[in-house]
C-alpha cells in the first residue's frame, strides 16, 4: 500500500497545537498565522481521513486518532532537534558515552577530560559514573571503565593499569600509627571485596593468627570510603594512585608503603559492538595518557 504523502509543516502544526491545545499559542511558537496553522491541521487531517481534533468554543481537544499520533510525533521531532543539535560549525558532533567506576572518573579522569576535549573538539562525550556495578547494553554506553580482574562476560576488556591498595587516614589518626600492627586498632573501613585488608595485613609480613577481625563500614566507593577516612572515621584501604590530589594537600596521609594488589583499571566494550572512528579516538587518546604517565 503506497501511503500519502504527509508535508512536515502540517505535522509540525498538528505537534505543537495538541501540545498547547491552541492554534493560536501553535502559531506564536511556529512564528506564523493562527490561520495558518488551521489551514495545515485541516490539510492533515483530510490527508490522513480523519478528524485530529474536537474544536471547542475555547480551544481544542484531541480525538482519539489525535492522541494516538502524538506520542509518535513527538518522538520523531525530538530526535531530529538532537541529532541536528549534533552539527556545529559545519562538522556533525558525534556522540560518546563512557561510564566510569566514580572513582577513576574524579581522580584520574576529570583532571585529563580538558584535554580530550582540546584535541577532539567534535566529539559530544556524555560522561556517567557507577560503583563497578553497570550494563553497558542497557544503559547505552559505549565504553565502560571498571575495577577488577577484567573477567565481564560479553565484553572485551583491556587493562589500562594495576591500582595497588595502600593504607589512607586522617593527620591525626597517621600520628599514632606507628607499625602495620597499630591499624587493627583502629576502625577499618572497607569495600564489599573481603579479601582487600588481610591481603593487606600479609603484605605487610603479618601472619592470619595475628590479624585484626575487619568489622568496620563498608562502602561501595573508594571515594566515599576515603571521605569518611578524611573526616576520621576510620582508615582505608584504596588506590593511591586515586587520591593524589587529597595527599598533595594534607587531607589525608598514607602512614605505611606497603601495597597491596586486588585489581586493575580496564577499558571494556561489548563484543557486539562494532567500534566506531570516535570510539577509536577515546581509546587512543586514553592509552596514550597511560603510557605518558608510565613514562614520566
Amino acid at each position: 500500500m503506497v501511503r500519502p504523502y504527509l508535508p512536515l509543516n502540517a505535522l509540525r502544526a498538528f505537534e505543537a497545537s495538541a501540545r498547547h491545545l491552541s492554534f493560536t499559542r501553535a502559531a506564536i511558537e511556529l512564528c506564523v498565522t493562527q490561520a495558518a496553522v488551521s489551514h495545515q491541521v485541516k490539510l492533515l487531517e483530510e490527508r490522513l481521513g480523519a478528524s485530529l481534533f474536537h474544536r471547542l468554543p475555547r480551544g481544542l481537544a484531541l480525538t482519539d486518532e489525535g492522541r494516538a499520533l502524538l506520542p509518535t510525533l513527538e518522538e520523531a521531532f525530538d530526535r531530529i532537534g538532537g541529532l541536528l543539535d549534533q552539527f556545529e560549525g559545519g562538522r556533525f558532533r558525534e556522540v560518546l558515552t563512557v561510564g566510569a567506576v566514580g572513582t577513576f572518573a574524579v581522580g584520574w579522569l576529570l583532571p585529563r577530560l580538558t584535554r580530550f576535549c582540546e584535541a577532539h573538539p567534535f566529539v559530544d562525550l556524555r560522561l556517567s559514573t557507577n560503583n563497578n556495578r553497570v550494563d553497558i547494553a542497557a544503559e547505552g554506553l559505549d565504553y565502560a571503565i571498571r575495577f577488577g580482574d577484567g573477567a565481564w562476560h560479553g565484553t572485551d576488556a583491556v587493562p589500562l593499569f594495576e591500582a595497588p591498595l595502600s593504607v589512607l587516614c586522617a593527620p591525626e589518626i597517621a600520628r599514632r600509627l606507628r607499625e602495620p600492627g597499630d591499624v587493627g586498632h583502629e576502625t577499618l573501613l572497607r569495600s564489599y571485596r573481603s579479601d582487600e585488608w588481610p591481603g593487606w595485613f600479609a603484605a605487610a609480613g603479618m601472619e592470619p593468627a595475628a590479624m585484626p577481625a575487619v568489622k568496620g563500614p563498608v562502602f561501595d566507593s573508594s571515594s566515599l570510603m576515603v571521605e569518611a577516612a578524611i573526616q576520621g572515621a576510620g582508615v582505608a584501604l584504596a588506590p593511591v594512585a586515586m587520591f593524589r590530589r587529597p595527599l598533595a594537600v594534607g587531607l589525608i596521609e598514607q602512614p605505611f608503603a606497603v601495597t597491596v594488589c586486588k585489581g586493575a583499571y580496564w577499558l571494556t566494550s561489548l563484543k557486539s559492538r562494532p567500534e566506531t572512528p570516535t570510539m577509536r579516538a577515546f581509546r587512543d587518546w586514553l592509552f596514550a595518557m597511560v603510557a605518558e604517565e608510565a613514562a614520566g
